[in-house]
């Protein structure tokens, strides 16, 4: 899966911050509209009547989670788990829209910058602790201290008042606008209006954390056990690491009569074909994106059948240009490489889940349209293109160019598209490709040490907003492994910021794409889609733009 920024990519991390998109149709008519959920038509009524005795549901997930500690992110695997047993001071509903979780009342200043939080009183950590104000003020300031450096989205708080400042050691974290007024007060000044301030903070990136546990015990987050407390729907009760995780019901949820399941178990099936497999068997109950993913072979069947879902993530799948050395600090030979792929081919023979080829970084879910940078396949460009860095490199000829390393995570589908555009880039302009694959975490060390040339990742924003897509290249920092920064980037995109007009500030926001397109440190291939099986008695999962909910679940008789 993709780093996020948040997520996934996490992509990933992979840029991953929390809003469920709605759902849009592919327009292949071979594959299933996803709804976002599994939803019957049922009414609360009927549905009581339909719950069978046993309310398990069994679901893999396709990696072990690097790190199930909010503040410690870079992955979607971290999230999907994440997002079932911790609840923010908002909740993203069923509809995708932002409802009131850890604060029963949200009271937003007239400027639109201060945003005052009453957390509610009936809120529990599983060890019976009370949620506190305090505890969102500990969480979130804790990534924003600059000696905690394992916290690689601390900038998705820097529009809050002082938060970056404090980060790079220029104020105190006690000058940062999030403090606790008391035990059930939560005061938060914003640097300037941020309109869907209400649903980034459902995100996993700004759980809290409770801060009596934390500060008597730094490794809280490493196992299950009396340590690891949390607030959501569930609990978690297992984690055989590398094995399989087990959730259980949180009694004490302020919502628990909400909560139907019982029991959730998500053993760890790294393969495909296993994961399948085990469907097939009736030993998963779902599978697919966003938890695991399907084998490559299946999805033709699968779609003729009828039974595969999908949903666009609202998010893309891209490669990375590390442009700090030759030959990609050219950037018309980074033009060369983009321009010289067939996406369509990837779409049609390779992913086949009603993918569209990316001509542009945001994903057409963000925007209602959005002109295409270039053109996919466009050999002729790419080889006047690449005669031209050659000759600004010094290279006499495509002969002297040095063989290029491709790298990504290992997975199938990464290195089936990776294969692919390796013949493209022999095939289309003469150079030779190497391909190199690692598992995820030292695949994500070595993009952010520099240790790569041209590297895959994702990115399937949370919040349906052109921002939080673009913001990873306003500096060399986060998920931005290019080494690429732009003033006039960063110009538009600070113009964007205090921009009030919607029309003005999209257009900013356009702007900021076209200089990122122009420079081209990224090569966009196609836009996410999030393709998936599940059994008739499953009701209610939540998938949307990438992430996945079970608070609403529940089993039928079958």
């Amino acid at each position: 899966m993709g780093k996020l920024k948040s997520p996934l990519i996490l992509l990933s991390i992979i840029v991953m911050v929390i809003l469920l998109l709605t759902a849009c149709s592919s327009g292949n008519p071979a594959i299933s509209e996803g709804s976002g959920d599994n939803s019957t038509e049922g009414k609360s009524n009927k549905e009581s009547s339909e719950l069978a005795d046993e309310q398990v549901l069994d679901i893999s997930l396709s990696a072990e989670p690097p790190t199930l500690h909010p503040a410690k992110l870079n992955n979607v695997t971290s999230i999907i788990v994440l997002d079932q047993i911790f609840d923010g001071l908002t909740r993203l509903g069923p509809d995708g829209e932002p409802e009131l979780a850890m604060a029963s009342d949200i009271q937003v200043s007239d400027d639109k910058k201060r945003y005052t939080f009453t957390i509610r009183e009936d809120a529990k950590w599983t060890n019976g602790d009370p949620v506190t104000a305090k505890d969102f003020e500990y969480a979130w300031k804790y990534q924003l201290d600059p000696e905690n450096a394992e916290a690689p989205n601390a900038y998705l708080f820097y529009i809050i008042t002082n938060a970056e400042k404090a980060k790079k050691g220029e104020v105190a974290v006690d000058e940062v606008g999030i403090n606790a007024v008391d035990d059930h007060t939560l005061e938060v000044t914003l640097k300037y209006p941020v309109p869907y301030f209400k649903k980034l903070i459902a995100g996993a990136y700004f759980y809290p954390v409770n801060h009596k546990v934390a500060e008597e015990n730094p490794d809280w987050a490493l196992e299950a056990g009396k340590n690891y407390v949390t607030n959501g729907p569930f609990k978690l009760v297992d984690w055989e690491h590398k094995n399989k995780l087990v959730l259980k019901k949180f009694e004490d949820y302020w919502d628990a009569e909400t909560v139907k399941l019982e029991t959730i178990n998500m053993p760890i099936i790294t393969d495909p074909n296993t994961e399948h497999k085990m469907y097939q068997q009736g030993d998963l109950d779902f599978a697919g994106n966003p938890t695991g993913k399907l084998p490559l072979a299946a999805i033709p069947t699968l779609k003729k059948e009828g039974k595969l879902k999908a949903d666009f993530m609202g998010g893309t799948y891209y490669y990375t240009f590390n442009i700090k050395e030759k030959p990609f600090n050219n950037v018309n030979i980074r033009k060369a490489f983009t321009y010289a792929i067939n996406r369509e081919a990837i779409v049609e023979n390779i992913t086949q889940s009603g993918e569209e080829p990316a001509l542009n970084y945001i994903a057409p879910t963000i925007w209602d349209e959005s002109e295409p940078y270039f053109k996919d396949n466009d050999i002729a460009k790419a080889k006047e293109l690449l005669q031209i860095g050659l000759e600004e490199l010094g290279y006499s000829s495509v002969d002297e160019f040095p063989a290029i390393t491709l790298s990504y995570n290992t997975s199938e589908e990464h290195a089936a598209i990776a294969q692919a555009i390796q013949d493209m880039w022999k095939e289309n302009l003469g150079v030779e490709v190497i391909l190199e694959n690692n598992e995820w975490g030292v695949y994500l060390d070595k993009l952010a040490t520099g240790d790569y040339q041209v590297g895959r990742l994702g990115n399937s924003v949370q919040v349906a907003d052109a921002y939080t897509m673009l913001e990873t290249y306003q500096e060399l920092s986060g998920d931005n492994y290019t080494n690429w920064t732009s003033g006039e980037f960063n110009k538009y995109m600070e113009a964007s910021i205090t921009e009030t007009d919607p029309d003005k500030r999209t257009e900013f926001l356009k702007k900021a794409e076209g200089v990122l397109m122009d420079e081209m440190p990224i090569l966009p291939l196609y836009y996410y889609m999030s393709a998936y099986v599940t059994k008739d008695y499953v009701h209610n999962i939540k998938v949307r733009n990438g992430y996945i909910q079970f608070k609403w679940a529940y089993i039928s008789e079958h």
